[in-house]
């Protein structure tokens, strides 16, 4: 997240990305590399958690996170990677434009028929993200909830990738400069 993306960090990129779509309230839920990742993003106006699971709770753990640190008033979470500033903004927006449209509980994007993110997940359902075990997986919400899911087409491969090893960072870095 922090490696350097056209004119700040892979991380920056994403939440300029996210406000580019119109979002204003953003959570970045922070782990091992909290204080340079607060460093980074310091600039934006931006709320942070640090999960303290981090190293043992995989992705479910940060999401659990990040719902304990939502207010009473949040009707839904959209649930972004870090590293994956690749997405474009619009696709973040056709997201947010079906849930505002239809209230749809869970909406997700799809590129070629395969499900990527961000998603986005509907008050009526974060519990059921806070009660997984730490054994599962965020796939594993959505392939049960699969029948309450709204899938939104979007043009952007980017939804399906992430930048998890210096060979994907390689990949898409030349793309975006």
């Amino acid at each position: 997240m922090l490696l350097p993306w056209g004119d700040g960090t892979v991380i920056s990129h994403v939440i300029a990305t996210f406000r580019e779509a119109g979002l204003e309230e953003i959570l970045v839920v922070t782990g091992g590399a909290k204080d340079r990742v607060e460093d980074a993003i310091s600039h934006f106006k931006v709320k942070t958690v640090f999960n303290e699971q981090f190293s043992r709770g995989e992705m479910l753990s940060s999401i659990q996170c990040g719902i304990r640190a939502l207010t009473h008033q949040t009707q839904a979470m959209l649930i972004g990677l870090g590293d994956q500033p690749q997405i474009q903004a619009r696709s973040v927006q056709m997201v947010c434009d079906a849930y505002r449209e239809t209230r749809s509980n869970i909406v997700v994007p799809s590129f070629q028929m395969r499900r990527g993110h961000p998603w986005l997940v509907a008050r009526p359902f974060l519990g059921d993200l806070l009660k997984m075990e730490s054994s599962n997986s965020p796939r594993d919400f959505l392939n049960t909830h699969n029948i309450n899911i709204q899938y939104v087409n979007v043009n952007d491969p980017g939804i399906l990738a992430d930048l998890d090893t210096p060979e994907d960072y390689q990949r898409w870095q030349p793309r975006f400069p």
